[in-house]
């Protein structure tokens, strides 16, 4: 048995999310069809992070196990070829230690998300980010970012379907920058909550138009109450853009 480290590229868009479900097709259900095209066995693929529906990654990180021994050289162009018109590419195949694991070995991860912020409707970043015609201030965006830097019971911000064991998460950095009408946000942890990015950017973006003041910001964060939380951003702005082992 031998155990094959994957990085992933991927469009969210027309997907569930990355974890197989029964209502629709998932990104991990894509690779593991793929897989057993050209190997004929029937693989688990396992994730780095289990994006959402409409979420995109730049690097997710998994890995998958296989009887037969073929070449990393033929398994890179043939699960891309089985994947097809699919908005999903593998970039770098590479053999792994049997006892690597995509999820639990990831020490850190980080996700951006992106905002276009004018008056004018999105043509390339449609379904790539999140469009807000209101203008954003930057300045009082990153004050607020500043109270969820450290270790802190994040439950205001976590999903009601969040199997986290624990609300309690460490936000290592938080960086928000602005180039022309293109806002980022980075958040990097090593694990994060259920829809917690989205939530913290939904809030952040209260601040950013006026809606909160920096004393609101801090009491539906230390609220720990789901309902004390602004509507989450879109997934269409959300990428997973980095796994660090």
């Amino acid at each position: 048995m031998q155990r094959y480290k994957i990085k992933i590229e991927y469009e969210g868009t027309p997907f569930v999310g990355w974890q197989f479900q029964k209502n629709g097709q998932s990104i991990q259900e894509v690779l593991q069809k793929a897989i057993f095209k050209f190997s004929k066995e029937r693989v688990i693929v396992i994730g780095a992070g289990r994006t959402d529906s409409g979420v995109h990654a730049l690097d997710q990180t998994a890995h998958f196990d296989l009887k037969k021994k073929i070449s990393k050289k033929k398994i890179l162009p043939a699960i891309n070829q089985n994947i097809g018109n699919k908005p999903v590419t593998v970039l770098k195949v590479n053999k792994a230690n049997n006892k690597f694991h995509a999820r639990h070995d990831a020490k850190k991860r980080t996700y951006l998300y992106l905002i276009v912020n004018r008056q004018s409707p999105l043509a390339l970043q449609k379904n790539k980010a999140w469009h807000i015609k209101k203008k954003l201030d930057l300045l009082t965006m990153k004050k607020g970012a500043k109270f969820l830097l450290g270790t802190h019971d994040f439950s205001t911000y976590r999903a009601s379907t969040c199997g986290s064991k624990s609300p309690i998460k460490t936000m290592e950095k938080i960086l928000i920058k602005q180039n022309k009408d293109k806002i980022t946000l980075q958040f990097t942890s090593r694990s994060f909550l259920q829809q917690q990015v989205r939530s913290m950017v939904g809030c952040i973006k209260y601040l950013g138009e006026g809606k909160w003041s920096l004393n609101d910001f801090k009491k539906s964060f230390k609220s720990k109450n789901r309902l004390k939380c602004a509507p989450p951003a879109p997934a269409c702005g959300l990428y997973l853009t980095k796994i660090i082992y």
